[in-house]
């Protein structure tokens, strides 16, 4: 690599794995996968000083940065991204944007505007009007929100169950997918061992695939458990749309609706019916190539 030649990094923090690139013009120099553990988005002291270490541990020897970006997860809003990009400048001293890790899938996309959603563990929708701060709809954690994602889904499949408990039935598909995947003899006790757990997102989450696999088994709570969760992630995308958020693309990822089609496909069809004309489309890249995206516009 020559002197002259910039060198990019990106960064992609998200919930469980923190993705950094690198290019010298095309070339691929650095390409690191760390676990996202210790990663500390309120403390933008201790977030940036965890940015360089990245940085300064992924580049080749003598390698130094021309610009840098990074997309945090649970970076909420404009006001604590930019006192994450402050505390970082003394590390770096070089052009650095830092954003949402919902922001990086339009530029992976190749998009100049749009929609990124993401449905993994949880589920946010993010959008940037034509002059102005990114607006974020979701990400309101397992507890309070999250639909469409794999620990709302959790939560909502329990909430059938018990609701059909209730009215005396018999436990069918979806609570004995879910009685064997949280570990629990009977309906009534998936409350507690749902409440137990010390990371709810991630641990209300692991059991999503259950009820998938009651909807293949033909259990209608878990079609309609998926269908209200589809119909969710549509409505994130028309609440930007409704705030003149362009949304005639949308890009998707996540590793929930990527991996389970039942569920991509009732949010294709719930957003043709809530923004009509909306073109979504599945992110075929690592979203670490939007930060990459970013850092090379800084340039």
């Amino acid at each position: 690599m020559q002197d002259s030649t910039p060198l990019v990094v990106g960064i992609d923090v998200g919930g469980t794995k923190t993705h950094l690139r690198a290019y010298a013009g095309s070339r691929r120099v650095a390409d690191q996968v760390t676990s996202s553990s210790g990663w500390r988005p309120h403390d933008p002291v201790a977030a940036a000083g965890r940015l360089a270490a990245l940085v300064a541990g992924a580049l080749p020897a003598g390698a130094h940065p021309s610009a840098v970006s990074v997309g945090g997860h649970a970076c909420e809003t404009p006001r604590q991204c930019a006192r994450i990009r402050t505390e970082l400048r003394p590390h770096l001293d070089v052009p650095a944007s830092v954003v949402g890790d919902a922001e990086l899938l339009v530029p992976a996309a190749g998009l100049a505007k749009g929609v990124g959603l993401v449905a993994g563990t949880g589920s946010v929708a993010v959008g940037r009007p034509a002059d102005g701060d990114p607006v974020q709809v979701g990400g309101w954690g397992a507890v309070l929100g999250d639909e469409g994602g794999a620990a709302g889904l959790v939560r909502e499949a329990a909430r059938a169950a018990w609701a059909a408990h209730d009215r005396g039935e018999a436990p069918g598909a979806l609570a004995r997918a879910l009685l064997a995947s949280v570990g629990v003899p009977e309906v009534p006790a998936l409350g507690a061992a749902l409440e137990s757990a010390a990371d709810v997102s991630a641990d209300w989450g692991r059991h999503a695939p259950a009820v998938f696999a009651a909807a293949e088994a033909g259990s209608p709570l878990a079609h309609a458990v998926i269908a209200a969760a589809g119909r969710s992630l549509a409505g994130l995308v028309r609440q930007l749309a409704e705030r003149g958020i362009a949304a005639d693309d949308v890009v998707v990822a996540g590793s929930t609706i990527l991996a389970q089609p039942p569920l991509y496909d009732a949010f294709v069809a719930s957003l043709a019916a809530a923004v009509p004309g909306a073109r979504p489309q599945p992110l075929r890249v690592p979203p670490v190539e939007g930060a990459v995206a970013l850092a090379r516009s800084l340039l």
